[in-house]
Formats: structure tokens, sequence, C-alpha cells
């Protein structure tokens, strides 16, 4: 609840005065001071470290809640992110490192890696894809994922990339969301060392998808599956028959970039949709100065490219930089919970940027895993998609970074593109606390009635100004974007709850609307319900967030059955089961409760804040408006 006091903890830790000796940011508050007294001046200066066709007239236009950076300046993120590193002593630098499920690898160098890109892309305009026009990645954690972004985002097409453990009604809802006229997709995807077959998922999500001309599949799995000549092609097929050299399209700082779906409130999932030049700048600046990425560098963030962490941290962001990115298929805990450390060891992992959930999984196991491992090669750990809990950060502080590597925990959205808040390198770092307001950020901790808050006491998270990064609109739905512009006086709202100590650190406390974050993915409470409620059995539904030692949050389910059903063991397994096949794994409940009622208003709204307050035994705060 906001405007609660809530007990802070005064420990800090410094991590090795080199790291900070050897930062591209070596003061962070004489960085930060150097953005307020000249903000656009601050944008201008990182944007010019990138090469553009042509350029801006202004840095900023900002007429609330609209914004618009760079504008009139001509660019190509991936020129950026492949050519001109192919011009330089990068040309033949590993960009890309991928660990198969099976022990399988490959590699790409920049310039292996950009004639892949120009082939496939040169492939989509074959099937008359062109600029503006959307295809949706529904892939597994394999480099032609990336091949396939980044082939979108050369000819202007805009990308919509779909996490490959959602189910069929999920895909469906952001294929024809989004208008794709391509989806490129696999056979199937490796995981625990299991076959989870992809396309017969994608062929259900295409009944009704009248907007899709054709399917381009990656064919693993021996022997072939058949393909429709006429509606399906082969991924490598359509490569073969495409000329070698696709020219980067002019893009305008504006044009669409992607669109990215997140869980939604309403029930329909939110496409969020960003644009070239402010996104390109945003993450290129925050891979820099936040992640610190050095040519010398193995990055790994351990995110799937279906999320934004993915889209900002394992593909742009770093190939922006020229680093060397490691993506694999491969679980925390499979074969055994000493993979990742292996890996580490195996490539040189130098940067190990991952979530909570897992670090609270290798806690379970112990010391044991990773000190099987040399661990040498890293220098910097981060931690991304949820709050990471003190005991999580001890751990990973003192077993994986050995009491001297930086912490980089950081907090953003998918809505933002880029780190928010963190502890810049070098700075020192406070269990439980994200940090403060990045240099380029203006963020605050308000009450309802706008005012901020004192140290120690609860309230809303705010963003006060825009960023190069911001999504630009929530698609086909202007109302819903401007309600993340309707704080005070017109803020940002992050729809997060936060404190700060009196050194201006801000701690995380969780959302603050109906999304619940399990293993750092937004799950959104009216996806899962509708799910439950499409099934024959139930008649109404509400899902809530309860704390989860491992996960963050896991998903407590309760329901009212139709007349003529009654609680059985076997239909409480029916649901579990058509969530999944619904929504994906992800988004299962860990338990399903049979109610006879739900509480709600007078005017029929399901109070969840009720029930998850009645589960973990706290105060549910005024029930005035509760119907009786």
């Amino acid at each position: 609840m906001p405007d609660q006091q809530v007990t802070l903890n005064n420990k800090k830790y410094l991590p090795d005065q080199k790291y900070q000796n050897e930062a591209w940011c070596k003061d962070a508050e004489h960085f930060y001071q150097g953005f307020l007294t000249d903000p656009d001046g601050f944008w201008s200066r990182i944007a010019n470290e990138l090469e553009w066709i042509a350029p801006w007239d202004k840095v900023k236009e900002w007429n609330h809640p609209f914004a618009r950076w760079f504008t009139n300046g001509k660019c190509n993120i991936t020129y950026n992110c492949l050519d001109r590193h192919i011009e330089s002593p990068r040309r033949n630098k590993v960009a890309l490192f991928w660990h198969g499920d099976d022990g399988r690898s490959r590699s790409y160098t920049y310039w292996q890696l950009l004639r892949e890109v120009e082939l496939f892309a040169n492939g989509l305009k074959n099937l008359g894809i062109s600029k503006g026009d959307c295809v949706c990645i529904y892939m597994p954690n394999v480099p032609e994922q990336v091949i396939a972004m980044l082939a979108c985002a050369r000819i202007g097409a805009i990308h919509s990339v779909v996490f490959a453990g959602f189910g069929s009604d999920a895909l469906h809802a952001r294929i024809t969301g989004a208008g794709a006229k391509v989806v490129i997709t696999a056979d199937a995807s490796i995981r625990r060392g299991k076959t989870i077959p992809l396309k017969p998922i994608l062929e259900e999500a295409l009944i009704n998808a009248t907007t899709v001309d054709y399917i381009v599949v990656l064919r693993t799995q021996e022997p072939s599956i058949d393909l429709l000549p006429e509606f399906e092609k082969d991924f490598y097929e359509l490569m073969e028959s495409s000329d070698k050299s696709c020219p980067p399209e002019e893009m305008d700082s504006e044009d669409p970039l992607f669109i990215l779906y997140t869980s939604g409130t309403t029930g329909q999932p939110k496409g969020i949709i960003h644009t070239t030049g402010g996104y390109m700048v945003g993450t290129y600046y925050s891979s820099k100065y936040i992640l610190d990425i050095k040519d010398a560098d193995i990055f790994w963030c351990t995110a799937d490219p279906g999320w934004i962490t993915g889209h900002s941290y394992i593909v742009y962001g770093p190939l922006l930089m020229g680093a060397t990115i490691f993506i694999t298929e491969s679980t925390p805990d499979y074969p055994d919970a000493g993979i990742w450390w292996k890996l580490i060891e195996k490539y040189g992992i130098s940067i190990f940027y991952t979530a909570p959930t897992a670090i609270r999984m290798f806690m379970r196991f112990g010391e044991e895993y990773p000190d099987r491992y040399d661990l040498s090669s890293l220098r910097i750990l981060g931690s991304v998609g949820e709050p990471l809990n003190p005991e999580a950060f001890e751990w990973f502080y003192h077993t994986i970074g050995k009491g001297k590597l930086p912490i980089v925990d950081t907090w953003w959205q998918t809505e933002t593109g880029m780190h928010m808040i963190t502890t810049m390198i070098g700075e020192p770092m406070k269990p439980g606390f994200a940090g403060k307001p990045i240099p380029g950020v203006l963020a605050d901790i308000v009450d309802k009635n706008g005012n901020p808050v004192p140290p120690g006491v609860s309230g809303q998270l705010i963003i006060k100004e825009p960023w190069p990064s911001m999504m630009r609109m929530v698609h086909q739905n202007e109302e819903r974007y401007r309600l993340y512009w309707s704080g005070p006086d017109g803020s940002f709202l992050a729809s997060d709850l936060a404190v700060r100590d009196d050194e201006g650190y801000m701690m995380i406390l969780g959302r603050s609307d109906d999304l619940i974050i399990v293993s750092g993915h937004n799950i959104g409470t009216a996806e899962v319900e509708s799910a439950l409620v499409s099934h024959k059995a139930v008649a109404e539904a509400a899902v809530v967030g309860i704390p989860d030692e491992m996960k963050g949050n896991r998903i407590l389910a309760f329901v009212l059955l139709r007349e003529n059903y009654t609680e059985t063991p076997k239909l409480k397994q029916d649901l579990l089961y058509h969530v999944r096949i619904t929504l994906g794994p992800i988004a299962v409940p860990s338990e399903i409760r049979v109610v006879e009622s739900l509480p709600k208003t007078r005017s029929g709204k399901i109070m969840r804040r009720v029930l998850r307050a009645w589960e973990l035994g706290e105060d549910p705060g005024d029930l005035s408006t509760i119907e009786e």
C-alpha cells in the first residue's frame, strides 16, 4: 500500500575502486549534473556517437503526452549495429556465440552476421514485405531469431516478437493485434532435453488470422517436416534464393522499429510501440554507461528476445556497442544446477545480466555448483526483471562476485525501453535498493496528492520528463497511452510502488496495478482470468500474486463454478491445463481455489487487493465500497 512507513536497512558495499576507475562513467554525480544543466545537449552528445544518414533538426519536441526525439533525423539501427563495425577492426570479431541445449555451438563474426541479415532481409522482400509492414517472430532462443529481428529493422519492417512459451490464444491475439503479414517460427524448440513443437501452436493461432500471407519455418528436426509450398517457406531456402546485398532502409527517427506486447489489465495485451532513433540512442547509452560494455567483453543477458530485456540488452544495445553477445537455449538447472556457471567458464563471460528468480534458485542449491567452476572472467554482475531482494543480493555479491564485483540492479520497463534507475558502476551498493535515477532520467516518489514522500515512506514511482527510448504509443489505443502520462503534473506513471532512503537510493516494492511479476515475466491478471472463464465449468475468476521465495510471486486463482459442476481434483487439473494451453506455462496458477463468491465493489469490480490481503493475513484496507 502507498504512503506506508517502510523499515530500511543501511548496509552498503563498495566494489573495488578499479571498476570505477575503468568505467565509461567515472563520476555519476558529475555526469548527472551535466544532464541537468543541459538536457538536450546531453542527449545530443550521446546521439552523435552513432552514425546518422541525415542530422536532426531538434533533439526533442514535447507536446504532452507525445514526444518526438531527434526530429527529422535519418538513420538505420542495423547500420549502427553491424555495418559500422565491419568498417572497423571489429569486422572479424565474434558478434554472437550460441550454445544449444544439446551442447552444440555456433558463432558469427560481425561480417558473417551482416551477410546473414542481408540475405534474410532480401528474403522478406521477396515475400512482399516492405517498410512499415509487420512481421511476427515466434522462435526459440537461436541465432536465427536475432537474424530475423535485424533483417526486419534492415528493411524498415516492424517486428513483433512473441515469447515462444506462449500458447495459441496468446499468440493469436498478438498476430492479429499487430496485423502481421508474415510469421517466422521454428518447427520446435528444445528445452531441458525435450523437443517442444512450435509449428502446431502457430497453426492453431493462425485460424482467422486473415492478415498473414506467409509463414517462414526454421526446420531443425530430422526428418524435416513438410511445408505447404504456396504458404510456408523454409528459413534457409528463402535466404538461398535472395540477393546478397541489402542496403539499409533510410528510417526517420520517429519511424516505428517494433511492437512488443505486454500483459494488460483489461484482458487484451498492450502493443507497446518503440521508434527507431530514440530507442537506438537510449539502448546504446545504457549499454555503454550503465552496463559498461567494453570491446573485450563477452556479454550474457539470460533473458529471451521475446521480452523487452532481450530486445534492448541481447540484441540492440550490445550490438550497437560492438560487443560479443552470448545466447543459449540452456535453462539454469538442466542437466544440473551448474550449467550456467560451466558456460561462464567455457565462454569467458565477463558481464552476466540475469534475473532475481534465477539467483534465488541458485541460492537453494548453495555454493557447491558455482565453486566447481572458474568464474574469474566475470567483472560485472547485473539484475533485471523484478526487485532483487537483499538476501539474493548478498548471495550474488559474495558467492558469485567474491565480494568485489559491482552489481548493476536495474529498474526499467517495456514502456521505458532502457534502464531508468540503478546503481552506477563503482558507486556504493545497497542490498534491496536498485539505486538512483540514471543521468538522463528525472524520477520521483510521490503520495496520492502528487507530493514527494519523505525518506522511508512508500509512494508511487513517477518519471517527470520524457526520455529518448520512451514508448511512443499503445498500438491502436491512444486512450491507454495517455493514461501512462496522467500522473501528477503530467508525469509518467510507472505503476510501481517505491521508497527512498535519506541518500536518495530507491527501493522498488512491487506493482500497484493488476500485473503479477512471475519469474521476471509480467502476467496480466485479466489475461489469466479470461483464460479460466473461457473454460465451460467456470462462471467467474480472480487471480492475485502471492509472494514466492523462488519466483518472486506465484499466481493464486479463485474460481466460481457454473451450476452442475462440482469441485474435484480432476477439474482443477483440467483448469490448470486449460490455462497452459491457452496462455502457456508461465501463466499457469500455482493453485486454484473454488469459492462461493468473490469480493466486489457495488459496481461489480472484483477487489483483488482484498483477496490478496486475506490470503496474506493483512489489513484489506477500506471496505466501504464492497458489496454485501
